[in-house]
């Protein structure tokens, strides 16, 4: 017997519009080039989120491949404009030709169309009023601009 389970929908829930800091380059380790980028500071809105990213509690781990391509790790500490906490965790993936890559690499612009940057995305909250982003399944669409990132997204439904 077959089921038909049902075709997955996005919901937005934010865009993220962070800005960046000085890497910090750790070098080549085990798994690639590692880096860390803070994230220090950027504006959330979406249509029940809103409010602010906090600098200090913000980063991402980058692992860089000889190819260009990042591994993300990406955390961060949204704060709403109720004073709700949102803890934020992603993985993911920036990858695209060796020329894109090197033009992001330079801090060019960089149309997001160019290249593939895409995450999976876990939040966590004490908020009540917003207990259902504990218990989604989110992506993420990403795009890097010079000095800084925008993040749009997504419930899984």
């Amino acid at each position: 017997m077959s089921i038909r389970l049902p075709d997955p929908r996005l919901t937005h829930v934010y865009r993220l519009e962070a800005t960046l800091g000085q890497p910090l380059d750790l070098g080549d380790v085990v798994q690639g080039h590692r880096r860390i980028v803070p994230l220090t500071g950027g504006t959330v809105t979406g249509p029940e989120i809103r409010g602010r990213l906090l600098p200090g509690a913000s980063a991402d781990w980058q692992i860089v491949l000889p190819d260009g391509t990042a591994l993300g790790d990406i955390r961060y500490t949204l704060q709403t404009d109720s004073g709700a906490l949102l803890y934020v965790q992603s993985r993911g993936v920036r990858h695209g030709s060796a020329e894109v890559l090197a033009r992001l690499a330079r801090g060019e612009q960089v149309d997001a169309s160019e290249y593939i940057f895409r995450t999976s995305t876990q939040i966590e909250t004490a908020a009540p009023r917003l207990d259902w982003l504990n218990k989604g399944v989110f992506i993420s669409v990403g795009g890097r601009q010079p000095g800084g990132v925008t993040y749009e997204t997504y419930l899984v439904g």
